[in-house]
């Protein structure tokens, strides 16, 4: 992965912690970072060149004025004030090449300084085999023990993602990919022979936990259920979860909207505008 610094900018040694997305359904993960990075008040340090990704191009994403300032497919931003870099991902990964994403993503958190990856990704609700009585729980995933777990996640009242299980096939073979071993003809992809925890180790926070974990990287993983749709609460949710991980106060932020949050200017049209009431 190559990179273009922005004018005068450069990566902070004091942004020891990433925050990044990992594509999936809903991509509240995606929405979460959107909301992040305005709120932390982070600067744009770098435009990301990655082979894997498709490219795209949009307005300013953050505003306040859409001024035609470009955004990019993946860049990198950081809040000094905050100690916070955050790592956004505009378009999908090219299929095939997950694994050697996450291997770059990790080579290149590792070289510039990062030493803590937090991951928000959210997982498809028709896939939950339990219905919590709770509907906005959240799972997480955690390199602090080989197990998956974390204490400091517990004491958030988080559930650790019961579906890993590193001794199980596809976790295990998922490793050992990132680890440099061969694709192998004999792993199926069958969705009708997959079994549950197949489902979870196919998605892409899993490479890019096992990507980070193995440049020794600490890495925390950040998930909930949702389906398709407006997923704007859920992204909410999933921003206040990192704050509260991270030892951070939304009501700090200062920002435009409820509880200390900027709302990024590109929320504004992700629905279209709102209908003509005359209509009606």
């Amino acid at each position: 992965m190559e990179f273009a610094l922005v004018d005068g900018e450069n990566f902070s040694p004091s942004c020891s912690t990433l925050v990044m997305p990992a594509l999936s359904i809903g991509n509240v993960g995606q929405l979460a970072v959107d909301l992040l990075i305005p709120s932390a008040k982070a600067r744009r340090v770098a435009y990301l060149d990655e082979p894997s990704v498709l490219p795209c191009a949009g307005n300013d994403a953050f505003g306040p004025d859409a001024v035609g300032d470009l955004a990019l497919a993946l860049e990198e931003y950081e809040s000094p004030s905050h100690g916070l870099a955050f790592i956004q991902q505009r378009s999908p990964v090219i299929t095939g090449m997950m694994i050697s994403f996450a291997k770059n993503v990790a080579n290149f958190v590792s070289s510039i300084g990062k030493d803590h990856v937090v991951i928000l990704s959210s997982l498809d609700s028709g896939k939950r085999r339990v219905i919590d009585a709770s509907s906005d729980m959240l799972y997480y995933l955690s390199s602090c023990n080989e197990d998956g777990s974390d204490p400091e996640c517990e004491k958030l009242g988080w559930k650790k993602l019961e579906e890993y299980d590193p001794s199980q096939r596809l976790w295990k073979y998922l490793a050992n990919l990132i680890d440099g071993g061969v694709l192998s003809e004999d792993m199926s992809d069958d969705p009708e022979e997959m079994t549950a925890s197949d489902y979870y180790a196919t998605l892409p926070f899993s490479a890019l936990f096992f990507a980070c974990k193995a440049k020794g990287l600490r890495v925390s993983c950040v998930l909930c259920y949702c389906s398709e749709g407006d997923n704007m609460p859920e992204s909410f949710h999933l921003a206040e979860a990192v704050c509260k991980l991270l030892g951070q106060d939304p009501e700090q932020f200062h920002g435009n909207g409820s509880n200390g949050w900027t709302i990024p200017l590109s929320w504004k049209s992700v629905y279209g505008p709102p209908p003509d009431m005359s209509i009606f």
